[in-house]
């Protein structure tokens, strides 16, 4: 599912226009992107829950050449499913 396959879906769902349902989508990513470059952890109860983490430097290899390189430390965004969507079936 794409994003306008989504915000259809959303629109649907909830009895709205597709405009809304676009708004409401890119408030909830923006509110989400905000609060992780905060370094907050955002958590929606059984659904699943945002962190930001620190992944190490490391030594890499060059599919194509096989060389060696260095990957440099960076942070990253984890997500978690909560229990709700870790069983579907």
């Amino acid at each position: 599912m794409n994003k306008s396959e989504l915000i259809d879906e959303m629109a649907k769902s909830a009895s709205m226009t597709k405009v809304d349902a676009k708004k409401a989508l890119d408030s909830f990513t923006s509110v989400i992107t905000k609060a992780l470059k905060k370094g907050d952890r955002v958590g929606l109860v059984g659904f699943g829950s945002w962190s930001v983490v620190k992944r190490s430097a490391r030594t890499g290899r060059n599919p194509k050449t096989g060389k060696e390189l260095k990957i440099p430390a960076k942070k990253v965004v984890k997500f978690k499913a909560g229990s709700d969507l870790g069983n579907v079936k």
